[in-house]
């Protein structure tokens, strides 16, 4: 077999694939790893041992690769980020808000940026809420960066 791996969870879970086709899942667990095939599972100590059994390439630099796109595709409205690739942007000049959809159909609003919201027991941290939750409870923001919403609610807290 000779496969590569998708990351589904960094560092904790793969998708083996060969060619087009999945093949099985390998899982990281505490004193090594799992290939689950078939509803069967089978151990390993290491990385180096799933690649000379399973002849898997590309596992680590997969890793790699991943890691790096989600730090280049950044999303902003308004200088405001947010968590994904914005649809219909919109400032709302009432309410302060930068408003976005997280598709083109989509009717659910979300709010781009940081924010601190008081829920029954306390202050939260939120990134890219949904516009419903902070229209049902108190909050803070939108804060551009992650330290500002921090510095927010350490003094909010006090």
């Amino acid at each position: 077999m000779n496969s590569t791996t998708k990351v589904l969870v960094p560092n904790k879970e793969w998708l083996v694939k060969d060619g087009p086709t999945k093949v099985g899942s390998i899982l990281k667990i505490k004193k090594g790893y799992y290939f689950l095939k078939d509803g069967k599972t089978v151990p390993f100590k290491d990385l180096a041992e799933i690649h000379t059994q399973l002849g898997i390439e590309e596992f680590e630099e997969n890793l790699k690769k991943n890691k790096l796109e989600k730090t280049v595709t950044e999303y902003n409205i308004y200088d405001y980020p947010c968590s994904s690739k914005p649809y219909n942007p919109v400032y709302n000049v009432k309410k302060k808000l930068p408003l976005f959809a997280k598709s083109d159909k989509s009717k659910s609003q979300y709010c781009a940026g940081y924010y601190t919201i008081k829920f029954r027991k306390g202050w939260v941290k939120s990134f890219c809420p949904k516009l419903i939750t902070l229209e049902r409870y108190a909050y803070h923001g939108p804060f551009k960066t992650e330290q500002e919403m921090k510095n927010a609610l350490t003094t909010t807290k006090s």
